[in-house]
C-alpha cells in the first residue's frame, strides 16, 4: 500500500519524537531502531521507508529536540518585554520541572557529553540548535544594552546548562533544588535583571 506525501511525514514526525524522547532519555548509543519503531507503533522494516541509517535518525532526532526547545523558548520570550523574557526562561530553564523532564527537556544539558562521539551530522544538527539558543538569548540582552550581547547569550547558555546537569545529578533533592535556586538568583544578578523582577 502507497501513502501520500502527508501521511509519511506524519509518520517521520512521530517516529522522530518517540527518538527524540528515547535519545535524551537513555542516550543516543542505547537507542535501537526496533524499540523506536515498535514504540512508535510501526515495524522496524518501515524505518527505511524514512531513514537510511541509525545514524541518520538520531541526527534528525537531534534537530527535532531543538525545533521543540526553539517552540518553548518562543512561548517563553514572545509577547514580552527582553527582561521579562529572559527572567521567564530562566526561570523556565533552572526549575525543578525542568530537571526532572530528562525524556523532554534541553537537548543540550541531555546529549552534550554523547556528542563528540556521534557523526559528523549530528554535532552539526546540535550546534545549529546552540548557537540558535544563544543567539536569541544574545539578542535580548542587547536589546537591555549589553555591549557583548552574543558573548554574554553564549555564556548564559553555558551557565544554565551547567547548573542544570550539576541539579541532575545531585542526588539529594533539598541540594539539587538550592543548586537551581542558587544559579537563578546569580544569572539574575550577573545580567543586571535584578531590578526588573
Amino acid at each position: 500500500m502507497r501513502y501520500d506525501t502527508e501521511h509519511k511525514q506524519k509518520t517521520r514526525a512521530k517516529v522522530l519524537q518517540v527518538a527524540a524522547r528515547a535519545i535524551r532519555a537513555d542516550g543516543p548509543e542505547r537507542v535501537g531502531v526496533a524499540g523506536v519503531m515498535a514504540e512508535a507503533g510501526l515495524t522496524h522494516g518501515g524505518f527505511y521507508a524514512h531513514f537510511k541509517s541509525k545514524d541518520e535518525l538520531i541526527a534528525a532526532a537531534i534537530g527535532t529536540m531543538f525545533d521543540e526547545s526553539r517552540t518553548r523558548m518562543v512561548r517563553e520570550l514572545e509577547g514580552r518585554t527582553p527582561a521579562e523574557g529572559l527572567l521567564a526562561y530562566i526561570a523556565f530553564y533552572l526549575s525543578a520541572k525542568h530537571r526532572d523532564a530528562r525524556g523532554g527537556g534541553c537537548p543540550i544539558a541531555a546529549l552534550a557529553s554523547d556528542l563528540p562521539r556521534l557523526t559528523a551530522p549530528s554535532r552539526e544538527e546540535f550546534a545549529a540548535g546552540v548557537e540558535y539558543l544563544a543567539s536569541s538569548l544574545g539578542e535580548k540582552l542587547a536589546l537591555l544594552g549589553h555591549a557583548d550581547a552574543q558573548d554574554e547569550g553564549r555564556s548564559m547558555v553555558a551557565e544554565l546548562v551547567g547548573a542544570l546537569s550539576l541539579a541532575r545529578i545531585e542526588p539529594d533533592r533539598a541540594r539539587s533544588d538550592a543548586i537551581l535556586a542558587a544559579s537563578r538568583a546569580q544569572l539574575i544578578r550577573r545580567l543586571g535583571l535584578e531590578s526588573r523582577a
